[in-house]
């Protein structure tokens, strides 16, 4: 018994799962169509499938469009919760979790469910046979039965598969496009939306952290203008091209040339559509004091200003 080969829809269960973490997280493969479509059946049918060949070995258990529609609901009702479960852990609801996570489940189920049909005699343990499954599907539905309405049902069961399969697979070969804009964002030295360095003294300079991404569903040139006080800063130049969902962040170190107190520093993004017209804007309002020298005499200044003062006062 224990020496029994693996059923082969496990087999194949384990190598969808096994093909679609390769599609999905080889470089290369995971930009392709092919990603989509296997990734497909991983959320919305094998965990599902694996779920059910663990709970009911035995042929007798399900007939073979039984086990195909609780595949389905099963898997709806499983990703979610595993979903819910990553939520409360430290690596939150992302793709890579998530993946791990159902490739787990489902190996996992494929090996309760291999358990439990060695311990069946051979003739007992469900096992899919092509050639049998066609025709046990034509028997359902072409044959007679005792009941018309079974018969309607088994029909209409397997065309709201065969549509709910057709829509899904229309879904992801041609997307819809979203909403065409860009991103653009400041960050300060930490990489967080805080802590700007507003504050400088003539001379010296300060980092921020600038990002533009494309969701334009198209390539586009850029070309970044930082100006202070309507003065161009033209070392802090960017040209930059980036295509549909591609991502450019990088440091940019400003070093303002003039002094004064609550001056504009404005970051201006141009795209290849309208050069004269700023697409996205940003700007700090930040303080430039003179050089530490200056500040320093003053310093001094004030302070000899006060012994002064106390020497009169102690004089009178």
């Amino acid at each position: 018994m224990t020496g029994r080969k693996v059923s082969s829809d496990l087999l194949i269960v384990m190598g969808l799962v096994l093909l679609t973490d390769i599609f999905v997280l080889t470089p290369g493969l995971s930009e392709t169509v092919l990603r989509n479509i296997l990734g497909l059946p991983l959320v919305l049918f094998l965990p599902g499938y694996a779920l059910i060949a663990a709970l009911f070995p035995a042929k007798s258990d399900l007939d073979g469009i039984e086990r195909t529609a609780l595949s389905f609901g099963l898997s709806i009702a499983v990703v979610p919760l595993i979903g819910l479960g990553l939520n409360y852990t430290p690596w939150g609801i992302r793709l890579l979790p998530i993946l791990i996570s159902l490739s787990v489940f489902t190996f996992m189920m494929c090996g309760l469910a291999y358990l439990r049909r060695v311990k069946l005699p051979e003739n007992e343990a469900f096992n899919v046979s092509f050639k049998a499954a066609v025709f046990s599907l034509k028997a359902e539905v072409m044959e007679k039965s005792e009941s018309k309405l079974d018969k309607v049902l088994t029909v209409f069961l397997i065309l709201s598969i065969l549509l709910s399969v057709a829509t899904l697979v229309y879904v992801v070969v041609t997307p819809k496009e979203g909403e065409h804009f860009t991103e653009f964002y400041l960050l300060g030295q930490e990489g967080k939306a805080d802590n700007y360095p507003t504050n400088y003294t003539l001379g010296d300079n300060g980092t921020v952290i600038v990002g533009v991404v494309n969701h334009e569903y198209r390539p586009v040139n850029y070309t970044m203008q930082v100006k202070l006080e309507n003065r161009s800063l033209p070392e802090n130049m960017q040209q930059i091209k980036l295509n549909h969902n591609e991502t450019w962040e990088n440091p940019i170190t400003l070093n303002p040339p003039v002094e004064g107190k609550n001056m504009k520093l404005e970051f201006l993004l141009f795209n290849d559509t309208d050069s004269s017209v700023p697409y996205r804007d940003l700007h700090l309002w930040i303080n430039v004091n003179a050089t530490t020298e200056t500040k320093g005499s003053e310093v001094q200044t004030a302070e000899e200003k006060t012994a002064q003062n106390q020497t009169v006062k102690s004089t009178a």
